[in-house]
This record gives C-alpha cells, structure tokens and sequence, in this order.
C-alpha cells in the first residue's frame, strides 16, 4: 500500500501568531476543522486516525490545522475562541491559495463550520458535519460542565483520562492511552478549559438559516458525549440537510467504526465509498525497536539492548520513519502505542 504524505506549511494571524496547517492528496479543496485539540504530527502518527485522514485525501486535498494554542501553532492572547477560529479558518484559506472548498467539521469543528458557512455562504462547497451540536446547552448539563471543566483545571492527566472515557468509551486499551496523552500534549491544562468552555457555550441556532451549501450531517446513534438530539437538530435547522445515523457510542470520528463514518463523509463531499484499507505492517525487528523508541531509548541504548552497532541501530529508526511515513521519534512512539503493542 502506498502512503499519502502530508506537507505542512504556515499561515500567520493578524497578531503574528503561527497557525500550523497539513496538506494532503489531490483534487479540489477540503478543509477539516479540528475538534476540540489537534496535533498535526501526532495525529499522523496515530493509525485508525492517519487512515482516516488518508481516506478524507483520496480525490480531495485535504487541510488539517492545529487552532491557536494547540498542536504545532503558536499561542494566542486572544480568548474569544469562536471569532478566533474564524479568523484562522480565513488565514488558512488564504495561505491554500482558495477562496471557495468544501468544509468538513468533527465534533466543536461542527459548530465552528456552521458559523464560518452562515457567515461566507458563497465560500463553501459542501458542508459535512459529523458529531456536532446546535448549542452547548444540549450536550451537558450545567453541574456536569462544571465538574469536567473543575478537573481539566485542577488535574488535567485525570481529566484527559475521563474525557477519552467519554469520547471513546469502546476503543481498546491502546487507543485509550494514546489518546489521554493525546490530548496533553495537544495542549495545556488553561487552553484545555478555555476550548472546553468555548465547545459548551457555543449556540449556532441563528445561523442555520443563513446555509446555503448543500449539507450532510452524520452522527452516530448512542454518541456518550453529544446526543443524537442534537445533530438531528441541526439537520432540521439546515435547509435540504441530509443526516446519516450510524451505530455506535464512540464522539471520535476516527475511533469505532471509522470506516462507516469516513464513506457517510465521502457520500457527502461527493465522492464514492472506498473499501476498508490495510496498514503498513513493520517486520518483527522493526517492532521491537519501536517499542524502545517509544520508551525513550537512545539509538545507543537500543544498539546495547539488542547488541548490535550505533549505525544500525539508528538505520532501523530511519526505515521506521520511512514505511510509516513519519518525521520524528515522537509519531513512532505514538503509533506504537496507539497500535496496542504495548506489553
């Protein structure tokens, strides 16, 4: 199987803040919009979620981009999150080179492409939106916001852990731990509450009306962390929506059943189903020194634990990166342990 590769590249704000981005595959443009935290190079990194990605990429180019304050971008001064992300979805289209693409929203990115779409109609394609919600209200109660935004405060490690519990409830032990770190070092414990906070007081009721892309809205039936209410609400309020429920629990668009949710997108940016796809396997050896890579362990370390040369050592690291497609030790670590290799 050949790997699709991404390339990054970098759009300023007007503050000069650095806002990472991800190109991907050929065709007309498709711009995702990340849901709550993002990292660009871990997420790659990750296989159920670089597969995805990849699927997304097959006849479209997709961008991805980690918001301010996440992932590879810069932090911003700012608060107000929702005009932010305007801003941002603006300055990425700018550094593209489109001022017309389809918009694809995952979770909070839902809303966000909501707001952008009501604001730019003309701009927007397509509009797929998977997982998402009208207002903020619908998805927790007052007392539950409070206690999850009281932990992401007070000890954002246990409050990553609950939150994989909530995003994916079924996925595997592996996934799970990923995941929770996932999210750490996507971001900090302070613009972890401040998106959080942002997810639950956005209301995009109004702007429904104001949609005039042909739009698709997925959802899956039993979602732990937003209620099916809600993307049947936003069908409803889309003039000629479409919606597709899919079975399941799981939020995260790339845990579960991935493949169902990648074709209900595809169907909605045009473009056919794909058959399910198999991963990049390495050979026993190249796992095994994965696994060192994903303790920490120098290339000297892994050449005395497994007695053989610096240099070769250091070659097998290189072939890694090169079958799985990846630019640091740090996406090896993260594949292999979202991979469930861990002992």
């Amino acid at each position: 199987m050949s790997l699709v590769e991404q390339q990054l590249g970098v759009a300023h704000l007007e503050d000069g803040t650095a806002i990472r981005f991800a190109v991907a595959g050929r065709g007309p443009v498709a711009i995702y919009v990340p849901g709550w935290v993002s990292h660009l190079e871990l997420g790659w990194a990750v296989p159920a979620e670089r597969q995805f990605y990849e699927g997304l990429a097959d006849g479209r180019t997709l961008v991805r981009y980690d918001r301010p304050g996440c992932g590879l971008s810069g932090r911003p001064s700012r608060t107000d999150v929702v005009e932010l992300e305007l801003e941002v979805l603006h300055a990425v289209a700018t550094a593209v080179g489109v001022d017309r693409f389809d918009l694809v929203g995952a979770s909070f990115g839902a809303p966000l492409a909501v707001r952008w779409a009501a604001r730019r109609p003309t701009s927007v394609t397509h509009l797929v939106l998977y997982g998402g919600w009208v207002d903020g209200d619908g998805v927790a109660a007052p007392a539950v916001r409070e206690h999850v935004l009281g932990l992401v405060d007070q000890h954002w490690g246990f409050a990553s852990d609950v939150l994989t519990e909530i995003f994916a409830p079924d996925a595997d032990a592996g996934f799970r731990a990923m995941f929770s770190r996932y999210q750490r070092e996507s971001t900090s414990a302070s613009w972890a509450h401040q998106l959080l906070a942002a997810c639950y007081d956005i209301d995009v009721a109004d702007d429904l009306n104001q949609i005039r892309a042909p739009t698709s809205v997925i959802h899956r039936r039993d979602d732990r962390a937003v209620p099916l209410a809600e993307g049947e609400r936003l069908a409803a309020g889309i003039d000629g929506a479409t919606l597709t429920v899919l079975p399941g629990r799981t939020h995260i668009p790339f845990a579960g059943d991935t493949h169902s949710v990648l074709n209900a997108m595809r169907r909605g940016l045009g473009l056919p189903p794909l058959d399910r796809r198999t991963q990049p396997r390495l050979t026993p050896r190249q796992t095994q020194v994965a696994g060192l890579v994903s303790q920490g362990w120098s290339n000297r370390q892994i050449a005395e634990e497994l007695v053989i040369s610096e240099r070769s050592a250091e070659s097998h690291v290189e072939r890694i990166r090169t079958r799985l497609g990846f630019r640091s030790r740090a996406q090896i670590a993260a594949w292999y342990v979202a991979s469930n290799l861990v002992d």
